[in-house]
């Protein structure tokens, strides 16, 4: 199969790039819904996929463990949309991490992507991931998602719906399949019910002993997101 038959078939396989208008809806309404959608790089010569298992919705301004809580910054410009803008920003001087930027121009809210399901690329996701053993780890946390996909700075600011890094339709992932729980690895705002994750998938990340999770149908309706 030549390359461009292979790229033509993973197209059709994965379904058409999500359109601006997905990400330009409240934040945990975008966080559930990308759950099964497919994230699409091409980075030196490759393309990789993955299924998203995890996500985590920042909201903004006025939640104090989102970057928008300190205003614009060169770091942090692209957060501030237009959404269905990639975020992509380094932790701990080491690991990138990438994000979808949801919501109207200026407002500062994102979905970080924190697990997901290598479905295409399988062997440059191990390249890349030298030394993971188990399939299952290659992407369970957003700084491995970024490294097995070959995700970096340049892809910051970047469209989602075009170019070398894309958010694509996938299988959706329904109500009674979806758990959610606070946040991982912040200080603030440490109890809001903002990560989603698909229950049972063996590729969620590893969250801290004792962390509450519940099923998203006993979410206060409040709180739940609705599409």
């Amino acid at each position: 199969m030549s390359p461009n038959a292979a790229r033509r078939a993973r197209r059709s396989r994965f379904g058409a790039p999500l359109p601006t208008s997905f990400f330009d809806r409240p934040t945990e309404w975008v966080a559930r819904d990308l759950l099964g959608a497919i994230l699409s790089c091409h980075a030196n010569g490759t393309v990789t996929n993955g299924r998203i298992v995890e996500v985590e919705a920042y909201l903004g301004p006025d939640d104090p463990a989102c970057h928008a809580a300190v205003g614009i910054t060169k770091r942090n410009r692209h957060l501030h949309g237009p959404p269905g803008t990639a975020y992509v920003y380094r932790i701990y001087g080491m690991h990138w991490c990438v994000n979808a930027v949801t919501r109207e121009v200026g407002h500062g809210s994102a979905v970080l992507i924190r697990a997901l399901e290598v479905v295409d690329g399988l062997e440059t996701a191990r390249e890349r991931r030298r030394g993971v053993v188990r399939d299952r780890d290659l992407a369970n946390g957003p700084g491995k998602v970024c490294q097995a996909l070959g995700i970096t700075g340049v892809h910051d600011g970047l469209r989602l719906e075009r170019g070398s890094l894309q958010l694509r339709k996938g299988a959706p992932v329904s109500d009674d399949d979806v758990m959610v729980s606070p946040r991982i690895g912040i200080s603030k705002a440490i109890d809001w019910p903002l990560r989603y994750f698909v229950r049972g998938s063996a590729n969620v990340s590893r969250p801290p002993q004792r962390l509450e999770e519940w099923p998203l149908a006993t979410v206060p309706k409040a709180l739940r997101p609705s599409s």
